[in-house]
Parts: structure tokens; sequence; C-alpha cells
């Protein structure tokens, strides 16, 4: 997830009232659990599959050939008791009977891979210079207030498709994290606090020529490149206020971010013509471009009534035309568009049984 994307984190502390959702569904109008794969509404999605089961799954990215997907799973039955990262070909059949090949090597946590270019090896976030073991998560606070733990263990690695670690992207005392590579294959870009702030950054495909790319008070994360890399999208936090600041900058120094509040943004890849997408209030998060480069599509809970209802909507560069895409009562997150433009693949609480499980889905995705 991008803070690590760590959205998984925030389902953990609404599991009660999640789990109320999930079981009122099940039982309005039918006895039966969620069984529901692919929604009527759900015009633009067809010949939606399930690839994964009993776990908790996110981030799934496509390999450039869309050959393969990368992503991260906490689940006991891989022996993943918090975030780890796994690559999956589609030639192999389907992972609903099998296990994937690891590539994080149960180290640590990880978040945000994705494949470099020639899909030969894989980027991801780790806090493996920190320890094996999973690091743990903050404290549940007097005042209830949901965070995201900035681990300043994690770095950025570059793993071969079996899993030997080959070089140590990008790594500094602090939270380095949320890297993705431009369709161009010249540049990464991430998420830094070494400014004293939560910024973003690129750079080459070695690491080298960083470049600070964002400025303003607050998160940004979560960034994507346009098809033609000339844009960056992303999610960030603005407070305004002078009691948002303190806050914000208090929770700062803790190591950890409120992420309730977020707003899309797009710019150029040098910072340049920073524009605010969404001005939809609640949590915006999760963007990624369509393959036209014209719209934006996210997740987003600024429809539901209690805060916990994410799905996909898209919307135009300007902020118009925004669409309801995704209609699972739960949850509904993570999506990438293929690089032929042709698949979607998403996470969702739909078909789990009941249960909090979150799976990978993909679809054909139709204009």
């Amino acid at each position: 997830m991008k803070i690590s994307r760590n959205i998984f984190q925030l389902l953990v502390f609404l599991l009660p009232t999640l789990a109320f959702a999930q079981q009122h569904h099940s039982q309005s109008g039918n006895s039966k659990p969620d069984t529901t794969v692919h929604y009527q509404q759900e015009k633009h999605l067809a010949n939606i599959r399930q690839l994964t089961q009993s776990g908790d799954y996110a981030e799934a990215y496509f390999s450039f050939d869309n050959s393969m997907v990368t992503f991260q799973a906490k689940t006991p039955e891989w022996n993943a008791p918090c975030d780890q990262i796994f690559y999956f070909p589609f030639s192999d059949g389907d992972m609903l009977n099998h296990m994937p090949q690891l590539i994080s090597n149960g180290v640590g946590r990880t978040t945000c891979s994705y494949f470099m270019p020639g899909d030969k090896s894989i980027l991801y976030a780790s806090t493996r210079s920190g320890g094996d073991a999973c690091p743990k998560d903050p404290e549940r606070r007097s005042d209830g207030k949901y965070l995201w733990p900035l681990y300043a263990d994690f770095d950025i690695y570059i793993s071969d498709l079996k899993g030997n670690i080959v070089d140590t992207l990008i790594k500094s005392p602090g939270y380095d994290a949320e890297a993705t590579v431009s369709p161009k294959g010249d540049l990464i870009v991430f998420t830094s606090d070494r400014s004293g702030d939560l910024e973003l950054y690129t750079c080459d495909l070695k690491g080298n020529n960083v470049k600070q790319v964002t400025f303003g008070l607050g998160y940004d994360g979560g960034a994507f490149f346009s098809p033609d890399g000339k844009k960056l999208v992303f999610r960030a936090s603005r407070p305004q206020t002078p009691e948002a600041i303190k806050e914000y900058k208090d929770l700062l120094k803790e190591g950890l971010v409120a992420p309730t509040a977020m707003e899309i943004y797009t710019c150029n890849v040098d910072g340049s013509d920073l524009r605010q997408v969404t001005h939809l209030g609640k949590a915006n998060w999760a963007p990624f471009f369509s393959p036209s480069g014209e719209k934006i599509i996210f997740s987003s809970n600024h429809a539901g009534s209690h805060g916990f209802n994410f799905n996909l909507f898209m919307v135009n560069l300007d902020g118009s035309g925004l669409e309801q895409i995704t209609f699972d009562p739960v949850f509904d997150a993570f999506p990438m568009f293929s690089y032929d433009g042709k698949r979607l693949i998403f996470s969702s609480n739909r078909n789990n049984g009941g249960t909090r499980y979150t799976n990978l889905f993909i679809a054909d995705w139709k204009e």
C-alpha cells in the first residue's frame, strides 16, 4: 500500500465495523455468505477472475510484457505473518491451488513491489536492515485515531525472480518506500522523509540523480507515472489549519501519519504544473492513470456512509466526469491497468464468504 500502502492496517483497525458490514451485506435478502464476484453495475469489467483466497493480498502490478504480476501478501498459508512480496506468471495456472514464488525471503515487513524494465528483476521496500522479524504495529491510541507507521528501516531493494537481492537501490536514515517505475523505463518515483516531510522524489534506474518533486507540507505518496512517462499521479494530505499542521508535524516526529484525509493530485515529473484533481473529502488514494492517460482510476470512501466503504472511481484529469467503477459494499482498491490497457487488476473483499479476506481479482477492461 503505499505508506506501504498499508490499508490492511486500516482494515484491521476497522475489523468490528467491517465484520458488521459484511454480515449485513450477506443477510440483506440472502441468508448465505456473499459469493459475488461481479456486480451488475460494473459495466467496465468483464470476465472477472479471482486469483487468491484466504488471506490479505494487495498492490498487484503487471510486468512490462503483461505476462506476470508482483504483489504483497499476508497469509499464514504462505508463511507470511506480515506483508511479503511474491510474483506470479499467468502461465503457471492460478494461485488458488499453489503458492507462487516468494521474492522477499520472509525477512522483515515488505511493500510496494514493481517490475523493473526487462521483467527480470523486481524492486520493493523492506525493513530487513532493521532485522528479520516483522516490526510491531503502532499501539492503539487513547484518542482512537487511526495512524500509519513510517518505519525508518524501510529501504528500497532490487531482487531477481528467485528472491536474490541484487542491489540496494535507495537507502537513507529514514523512510524510503512506495517506488514505481515509468512505463518508459527511465525513471523511478518514490516517497521519502529525508527532507523532514513526506515528499516525492525521482531517480534513475540505478538509484542515482535523486531529485525532489514535491515540496508542500503534508504526505505525498503512492505515485504512478502516466503512460507517456511525463506526469505523476499521487495521493496527498494538505493540513491547512494551525491545529492540523501541528498535529501532522507532531505525528511525523513520532514516525506516524494519519491517512484519513487525502485527495488525488497530478504534476509533471519535475514537479511543475501541480494540480489537485479531487475535492471529495475523506480518503482518496491508490490512483492510477487510465490507458489513454486522460483519466485516473482511484479508490475512495467519499460516497460511503460509515467510512469503510471503499470503491473504485474514475475521473477526468480536471476533476470532472466522476464515475463509480466497482460496487462491493466493503472494499475495492489498488487498481492497475495492464500496459496494453486490456486488463485491470485490483483487490477486493468480494466473494470472501463473509470473512475478512482481501483478495486479488483480474478483469477485462471495457470502455
